[in-house]
């Protein structure tokens, strides 16, 4: 008879370790298991579709609806595979090592190389989402399925959704090697950090200049502005920006480190 625990990863694998879980996890499996319904959906759309070309009814939309479907589906089972360590991994060396060396690569893994690559994909696609929004993009066939800024809309907030699940996972290998608390979440993540604090400096600078400079100035030319520029050092160049990003991610993570000191102390 086969472990409880193998009949549960088959089953349903978000049951795994829940008692370890953050309610980020819990809320990424919950999400993930009404998303699992996109699968069958998806295999009825393809096999109608296989039905109705070969007897001469070819219907654009429901090739579109396949790759809505597919994609969709994929992007929230990144999330889903990433919260119950089912991720692919080069387990002939991982399953040997120590647990708190197995937690230590979880979080290398996790926040110094696969989040910084997600904040940057959200960052990269929600321009991509503002233009098909902004043009109403449609499908290529004039029977396809329209509002494809829809899926695009849902790609970028798909980014958010594995974000949420890999800092609820980091989290939860954090706390095997020690408390948790703010200030070494931050610090730990260090790269993850200092990525997306990079975002709302950027992005927060741009916006000021944007809501407090005549509507005359183009996008473009506020771009420009001497603030994006970059600072030579030696055969180097560095943004202001950046400059920026480092001093305000260290100030954070002090301010984050006085205020658990506080809560710790009773101050």
């Amino acid at each position: 008879m086969e472990p409880v625990e193998d009949i549960i990863k088959l089953s349903d694998p978000g049951e795994v370790g829940r008692a370890e879980h953050t309610r980020g996890d819990r809320f990424v499996v919950q999400v993930s298991n009404v998303a699992a319904w996109l699968f069958p959906i998806l295999m009825i759309a393809i096999c109608a579709q296989v039905v109705l070309r070969s007897s001469g009814f070819n219907q654009a939309w429901l090739d579109d609806l396949q790759w809505w479907l597919y994609g969709s589906a994929v992007l929230v089972g990144i999330a889903y595979a990433v919260t119950n360590n089912a991720h692919v991994r080069v387990d002939i060396f991982f399953d040997n090592y120590r647990e708190d060396k197995k937690s230590r690569i979880e979080i290398f893994g996790l926040v110094w190389l696969f989040l910084p690559f997600i904040i940057l994909c959200w960052d990269v696609t929600v321009h991509y989402a503002i233009a098909s929004v902004s043009a109403d993009e449609g499908s290529d066939s004039p029977n396809g399925l329209h509002n494809l800024w829809i899926l695009k809309v849902f790609m970028n907030v798909a980014f958010i959704f594995i974000g949420v699940a890999i800092w609820a996972a980091y989290i939860r290998f954090l706390n095997k090697l020690t408390e948790p608390v703010l200030w070494k979440q931050l610090l730990f993540a260090f790269p993850s950090t200092m990525f997306l604090i990079n975002l709302i400096v950027f992005y927060g600078i741009w916006w000021f200049l944007r809501l407090t400079t005549s509507g005359e100035v183009t996008n473009r030319e506020i771009g420009r502005n001497p603030i994006f520029g970059e600072l030579e050092v030696g055969v180097e160049e560095i943004p202001y920006t950046i400059m920026i990003t480092v001093v305000v991610t260290f100030l954070v993570i002090g301010l984050a480190y006085l205020r658990d000191r506080a809560r710790d102390t009773g101050y």
